[in-house]
């Protein structure tokens, strides 16, 4: 099923993603409200579940904090396409089951508001407006496990309960 494609540019920091006046939350449900609240206050009342994130270089860069992409996932974003991302919150998505995928070719082709499918497996973006299909480095099977848990804690627990 694709997701419309929301565009955003190089440096996008977690301060867009969730100003500091907001980080006093940490329901993920509250968080989701005020996704991208830094580019509009309404933003989150744009999206719908399955849609897709692209931006430029850098994605994600500034502090550490969890709640970018904790608001992001839980707004309904399937997945962010970048050149590339924030070191920090590149491993806070994933830790979260937030898949990020790094496609540069993708994320400079993909406009605003075109349909997107992503296939996880095979490493291929699909933008269904265009008729365009892009490639990217499939994330290694204990990634790929890491988001089928939905998070880090939920794969940890699940292992431990797998060696009882």
């Amino acid at each position: 099923m694709p997701g419309k494609a929301f565009v955003f540019g190089d440096n996008i920091d977690t301060d867009l993603m969730v100003p500091g006046r907001y980080l006093t939350l940490s329901n993920p449900e509250e968080l989701a409200a005020v996704c991208m609240a830094g580019v509009s206050e309404d933003f989150a009342s744009r999206i719908s579940r399955g849609d897709v994130f692209v931006a430029g270089s850098n994605f994600g860069c500034g502090s550490s904090r969890e709640h970018a992409p904790v608001s992001i996932k839980a707004v309904g974003i399937s997945c962010i396409i970048a050149t590339s991302f924030g070191r920090i919150f590149y491993r806070n998505a994933i830790n979260i089951g937030l898949p990020v995928l790094e496609a540069p070719i993708a994320a400079k082709s993909i406009r605003e508001g075109d349909d997107v499918c992503v296939d996880m497996q095979s490493g291929t973006i699909t933008n269904c407006t265009k008729d365009e299909s892009y490639i990217f480095t499939p994330f290694p099977q204990f990634i790929m496990e890491i988001f089928r848990a939905n998070g880090l804690s939920n794969f940890i627990k699940n292992q431990k309960t797998m060696c009882k």
